[in-house]
């Protein structure tokens, strides 16, 4: 059967892929920040993944305010990368894996999920940043790719809770999928960020760190923090974070296995106007 190896958690700044594109990542004030990824590249070349399983938020993108699903999942063969408004980042087009999407969308779907089947679908820089920052500049992304959407954008957005237990319920759907593959899971977004407002480039260190001490530890918890704790402590957009949940749910530890292995933990201030964090974590 398949089986979810491991789960990877990072920012998807848009400004890491321009500083990338532009050849700016050995600048004093990015090179710090792509440093932190260095054992995550390596890592990700010796646990090398059949698929990943990426879950991440559009920014009006693929989906307008007009209609935007709260989960949807892409089912299609590749995905283009999108044009957010000054041409698209100059990286491969993102090959899918439609046998095992479908799977999942049938499994999760019969476990009381709702999800949007996506057949045709652009990527913006929720997917392609967190590529660049695992795999770096290559000519192919070296594994096909799940595009799993959540609204994070317009409100109402899903609770953590329910992230949590929709991770618990795409670790069923790929374990039930009758081919060897290993399977890597990632949530991406956030740290602290506040784009517009009164708080506008805020950050806290603290309250991010504690959540990623929460996300190892205590991952059942942090699941049940209201939205509110994420707008006051975390800023408006750091309720993207509720997005890494979803990754966490689908590990082993959370149904009974044993307590995963920290294989990288890093988290860097600022990148751009917004706090970096990223973790690794391997079921054991």
């Amino acid at each position: 059967m398949a089986r979810i190896t491991a789960s990877v958690y990072t920012s998807h700044v848009p400004a890491i892929g321009a500083a990338l594109d532009l050849g700016k990542s050995n600048e004093p004030y990015w090179q710090p920040l792509f440093a932190g990824y260095d054992f995550s590249k390596q890592w990700l070349k010796d646990n090398k993944p059949d698929v990943v399983f990426l879950v991440f938020n559009d920014h009006a993108t693929a989906f307008s305010l007009d209609m935007i699903p709260t989960f949807a999942i892409g089912t299609a063969d590749s995905y283009q990368p999108a044009d957010e408004g000054w041409g698209p980042r100059p990286v491969p087009v993102v090959k899918g894996h439609a046998p095992l999407a479908s799977h999942i969308a049938q499994s999760v779907i019969q476990q009381d999920f709702d999800l949007t089947i996506v057949n045709r679908m652009d990527v913006d820089h929720g997917l392609t940043v967190p590529l660049s920052l695992m795999c770096g500049q290559t000519e192919a992304w070296p594994f096909p790719v799940i595009p799993f959407a959540v609204n994070v954008v317009q409100y109402p957005v899903p609770s953590g809770r329910r992230c949590f237990m929709l991770g618990q319920a795409i670790r069923r759907a790929v374990e039930s999928f009758d081919e060897d593959l290993n399977v890597q899971i990632w949530g991406t977004g956030g740290m602290s960020h506040q784009l517009q407002g009164p708080r506008a480039g805020l950050i806290n260190a603290d309250w991010d760190n504690k959540f990623l001490d929460r996300l190892i530890a205590d991952p059942d918890g942090l699941s049940k923090v209201p939205h509110i704790d994420y707008v006051r402590e975390a800023g408006s957009e750091g309720i993207e974070l509720v997005m890494w949940l979803i990754a966490r749910g689908a590990m082993a530890d959370v149904a009974g296995g044993k307590p995963p292995k920290v294989a990288r933990r890093f988290f860097h201030v600022p990148a751009s106007n917004t706090a970096v964090g990223h973790l690794i974590l391997e079921n054991q």
